[in-house]
Formats: structure tokens, C-alpha cells, sequence
């Protein structure tokens, strides 16, 4: 394949294949800083956070750099993968021309995959080669193009989403799709310090029962229970990937009373913040 990385001062983007070969490579330290996009074929599978994956046809994966990515098995057919930095692209500044946030990256139901349709393979296989070809080009303009090719595939994989995940009625309500997008934006943003419905009630200058009633709406869990899932999901990360304690891990998901955070631990997933610990290594060593 090349070299296909660009890296220029502080932005980096690149494009490997994903075989039996690379999965080490994937798995390791060397990417967790990036932004992740997989095209995974069919017989793969993957753990993204606490969720595992089976392809069954070729899918998009979105990964944020604080998601924990394992690709667990290889299919026969290889895939690809891309990875690049904020300083590269960063979807929330360029947040109207992609309106991805909140649906591809940072999702609030963690949706994190897109299946694709044939029409979509073939377009997302035309890509893949045409970034291919501009890297062995080496054109002054190598950068400008690659990004060029990022934003169709996340505009592309953003329509997938909507198609697949959303009924038709919301797709068809740009004002309800927008507020889903801005709550979860507001939501990843701010977890750590804002944990009321009010709170972000304040944000989106609207009553509390407003957003329940647009959450009935978009079928989605009360927004209560999205926010506290929100919050459990980072305690498990930092439970099972740092060695901070369980009240550390309050302190830093802004609860001043570690013995309220472990209580809504516990009534969230079923056991205790260290319970949960332990599990979760014995299951890595079996």
C-alpha cells in the first residue's frame, strides 16, 4: 500500500488496511490518541467500550480517542482504516458541514457503527482508492484533497445513520434531529459537572418537561437516564483502564459524596464500583 500518512506540524491523517497482520498494531497505544474510522467487511469482530461487534456486511465504525477499540477477530477480506487528529479535522468546529457530532462521534444511545448498502460500498471502495492514489501522488495538495475525502465519507456515513437509526418521521424533522444532536453535544461536553435535566434545561433555554416531550418523540430513554448513562459509561472506562480509586472516580465525575456516586453505581449496573473492577479483569485473564 505505501506510505499513507500525511503528518504536517501538528496534523496527521492515515490510511492502513486492516488484515489479520494489523489488528496487533490497531489494538496497541500507537493510535488511542486519534479519531478512528474503520470499513470493516464481513467476519470481523471488535469491542468498543464495553460493546461487542460482529460484522455480517461490510460496516463504519466511529471511534472518539477516548474509546477503548479492540478488533478481537479478522475476516478473510481486509479492510481499511483511517485515523487523524483534531488539528487535522475537527468536527465540532466544522460542525456545519459535516453534522456528524453527536450522531457519528460522542451518540448518546453509543451507536458507534454504520451497515452499509451496496450503492454505498461501491462509492466507499471508489474513495478508498482515489485517498490512495493521492497519497502515492504526493501532490502540494495532498492535504486539502484527503480532507476532501474525509468530509464525503462522514457526510455519506452521516445520511446512513439517519436512514438506519432514526424513523422516518424524525429524519423528516430537521429541528428535532438538530436538537437531538445539540443535547448530546451538550451532554459530552459538560457530564462531568452538569448532571440534572434542568442543567441542560438552562443550556437549551427550554423547560425540563420540553425535553422529556421531544425525547418521547425521538423514542429515545428519559433524558435522565441518558445523562447518568453517560456518566456510568466514563466510570467504567476509568475503572477498568486507570487504577484510580472509586473515589477518585467520583471526584472526577463532579460528585462531592463518593458514597452517592457508588450507590448510583451500583443501582445503574448491579454491583459496586470496585465489584465491577474485579469482574472485569478476572473476565480479561480468563
Amino acid at each position: 500500500m505505501g506510505t499513507t500518512v500525511f503528518n504536517n506540524n501538528s496534523r496527521t491523517l492515515g490510511l492502513l488496511h486492516v488484515s489479520e497482520e494489523q489488528t496487533a498494531a490497531i489494538n496497541g497505544p500507537e493510535y488511542k490518541e486519534y479519531i478512528k474510522i474503520l470499513y470493516l467487511p464481513a467476519g470481523f469482530k471488535l469491542r468498543v467500550d464495553f460493546s461487542v461487534y460482529q460484522t455480517t456486511q461490510p460496516t463504519l465504525f466511529f471511534i472518539s480517542p477516548n474509546q477503548y477499540l479492540e478488533i478481537e477477530e479478522a475476516g478473510a477480506e481486509s479492510g481499511y482504516f483511517i485515523f487523524y487528529n483534531r488539528d487535522f479535522y475537527c468536527i465540532q468546529i466544522h460542525d456545519q458541514e459535516v453534522a456528524c457530532d453527536g450522531l457519528l462521534f460522542n451518540n448518546i444511545r453509543n451507536m458507534p457503527k454504520v451497515e452499509l448498502l451496496e450503492h454505498e460500498i461501491a462509492f466507499l471502495g471508489g474513495l478508498f482508492n482515489e485517498m490512495i492514489s493521492e497519497f502515492h501522488l504526493n501532490d502540494s495538495q495532498l492535504e486539502e484533497m484527503v480532507r476532501t475525502y474525509l468530509k464525503q465519507l462522514l457526510i455519506r456515513a452521516t445520511r446512513s445513520w439517519k436512514r438506519q437509526h432514526l424513523n422516518n418521521e424524525v429524519t423528516d424533522q430537521q429541528s428535532d434531529m438538530e436538537f437531538f444532536r445539540k443535547f448530546t453535544r451538550l451532554v459530552e461536553e459538560h457530564y462531568k459537572s452538569k448532571h440534572t435535566v434542568a442543567d441542560y434545561a438552562d443550556f437549551l433555554c427550554m423547560a425540563p418537561k420540553t425535553i422529556t416531550h421531544k425525547f418521547n418523540r425521538l423514542r429515545l430513554p428519559q433524558p435522565n437516564e441518558v445523562i447518568k448513562n453517560r456518566i456510568i459509561l466514563e466510570a467504567k472506562r476509568l475503572l477498568v483502564h486507570t487504577s484510580l480509586t472509586a473515589k477518585e472516580i467520583a471526584y472526577e465525575l463532579g460528585y462531592n459524596d463518593p458514597a452517592y456516586f457508588s450507590r448510583l453505581f451500583q443501582t445503574k449496573t448491579g454491583e459496586s464500583p470496585s465489584g465491577f473492577r474485579a469482574s472485569f479483569l478476572a473476565l480479561g485473564q480468563q
